[in-house]
Parts: structure tokens; C-alpha cells; sequence
């Protein structure tokens, strides 16, 4: 079964958050047929830990304007790979380096990439 589409809405809130904060890379991944607890990753990357920190918070504001409340947030404090869920959508937020490293993308490669509308994309994409 297909993310819902609350998730999708949430999922595009979140990258457009990020986005604003100048992410770079940033994707939605369908993980719905492969996990049960959740059905979008939100990926998106920062500079550095200063910048993850920021968005991480831009799209905790963004997502609780929506009615949503983080479940669980990992990693905040050192800043490198922060995991904010949301219940429907799992956002990650890593530093550049960390995202090469652990290649989220790979790893869910078989998972369907949800299209994000160009300002929700990142700052490679603009």
C-alpha cells in the first residue's frame, strides 16, 4: 500500500522546511510496503552541524503547524545524523559527510521516490 497522503503532505512540509535552511539533496522515499511503522524518509543534508541543528528545526516548526508532533528525535545534540520521527514520515537530516558514508538512499533503493515539487528539492536542485 501506497504512503497516505497525509505522510506525502507531511513529507513536502518537511523538505520545504529543509529546503529554506539550504539543504541540499534532499528526496522522500515510499518506504510504506517495506517498513510497518512508517511510510515516507524525508533525506536531506547540511553543511555542517550548525545547519543541521537548523533545519532540524525549521521542519519540527513546519511539521507542528501541520497538527504534527515528533514521536522520537536522535542525535540532536551532536549534530552530524539527526532523526526526527513523526510517525508517518521519519525525517534525517545528516551532515554531508555522514550521508555519503551511510548512503540512505542505497539502502532503500527499491523504495519509490516520491516527487517533491522544485522549492522543496534542496539547494543543488534550485
Amino acid at each position: 500500500m501506497p504512503a497516505t497522503e497525509r505522510a506525502i503532505e507531511l513529507a513536502i512540509a518537511a523538505a520545504r522546511a529543509a529546503s529554506d535552511r539550504k539543504a541540499q539533496e534532499i528526496i522522500a522515499l515510499d518506504v510504506s510496503s517495506q517498513l510497518v511503522l512508517t511510510d515516507v524518509f524525508v533525506i536531506a543534508s547540511g553543511t555542517n552541524e550548525r545547519q543541521v541543528g537548523a533545519i532540524v528545526d525549521a521542519v519540527e516548526e513546519a511539521l507542528f503547524h501541520l497538527g504534527a508532533k515528533p514521536i522520537r528525535r536522535e542525535g540532536k545534540t551532536q549534530g552530524r545524523w539527526v532523526l526526527v520521527d513523526f510517525g508517518d514520515v521519519v525525517v534525517h537530516v545528516q551532515h554531508q559527510e555522514d550521508r555519503v558514508y551511510y548512503a540512505l538512499e542505497r539502502l532503500w533503493k527499491d523504495c519509490p521516490v516520491i516527487e517533491l515539487p522544485p522549492d522543496a528539492r534542496g539547494e543543488a536542485d534550485r
